[in-house]
């Protein structure tokens, strides 16, 4: 008798990856934005000792002004998603837009190119504290708008260097040939070929605007105290780490969670690069 071989038990599909991926990145982000409703105190009460450990009236322990740390840590990720989320849209539009537009014409191409080089030699933080202290007022839409500007040159790179190939193909000279414009050939012959691309670029601008922000926040060059921001509790709660870890971790936590699930769902909703393309007639 012959012993039987093992069977290998079967790879889960990629739906079924994705599905548990999403299931993992709704969570920091239902918590973040429907976390006001959970707060167990208000955001701004102090309800304990100042760095209390955690106990009965405060779960994780309180902050440098006694006020709960899970209350403010639920208030905290709202502003910064809606942030980052509004900087990856504007700045991935931006980019799509100009990137197919440049490759169309080689005369904005090399003007794009050359605006891009310089702007990505800008260190970004030196441009974050350029911009927001430049900014009327400062605050949150300057870190906001300094997000988009140090964004958008790496993004039009990226888009022109996956859309180039597209431009000399046969689709899009026959619609050269109709006498089409040059928009329609962007959006209708070019774009819809960068699906990937696109869908990976938002989620990366997505992460790179949760480190903007936060860097901003930590900083204070955005939220200022008292409000909920993790950043700023990140940094207003670093003296007393010892005495209360749970106000620097738990912030932290978050900000870390949120970036690398939404950076995972995000590659894995991308259409796989290397199934076969259907070439277009």
């Amino acid at each position: 008798m012959t012993a039987a071989l093992p069977v290998a038990a079967p790879r889960p599909s990629r739906r079924a990856r994705t599905t548990t991926l999403v299931a993992t990145a709704a969570l920091p982000l239902l918590l973040s934005l429907g976390g006001p409703l959970a707060a167990p105190h208000r955001v701004d009460t102090p309800v304990t000792a100042p760095f209390a450990a955690p106990g009965d009236g405060a779960l994780l322990g309180g902050d440098q002004l006694g006020r709960d740390v899970l209350s403010r840590v639920l208030h905290g990720g709202t502003p910064l998603i809606l942030g980052a989320l509004l900087v990856a849209v504007v700045t991935t539009v931006a980019a799509v837009l100009t990137g197919c537009l440049a490759v169309l014409r080689p005369a904005l191409g090399r003007a794009v190119e050359r605006c891009a080089d310089v702007a990505i030699l800008l260190p970004p933080l030196l441009g974050i504290m350029l911009i927001a202290l430049a900014w009327p007022g400062g605050g949150r839409w300057a870190v906001l708008a300094a997000a988009v500007i140090l964004g958008v040159p790496y993004a039009v790179r990226v888009v022109a260097a996956a859309a180039a190939p597209l431009a000399t193909a046969g689709y899009v000279e026959a619609a050269l040939a109709r006498g089409e414009s040059t928009p329609y050939i962007a959006l209708r012959e070019i774009l819809p070929n960068l699906r990937a691309t696109v869908l990976t670029l938002f989620g990366l601008r997505f992460v790179e605007a949760v480190y903007v922000i936060s860097m901003a926040g930590f900083l204070q060059i955005g939220p200022q105290p008292p409000a909920s921001d993790w950043s700023l509790m990140v940094r207003e709660n670093a003296p007393g780490i010892l005495l209360s870890p749970w106000a620097v971790l738990a912030p932290s936590l978050a900000i870390a969670l949120l970036a690398i699930t939404v950076n995972l769902v995000t590659l894995s909703l991308a259409p796989d690069t290397t199934a076969k393309t259907v070439t277009r007639s």
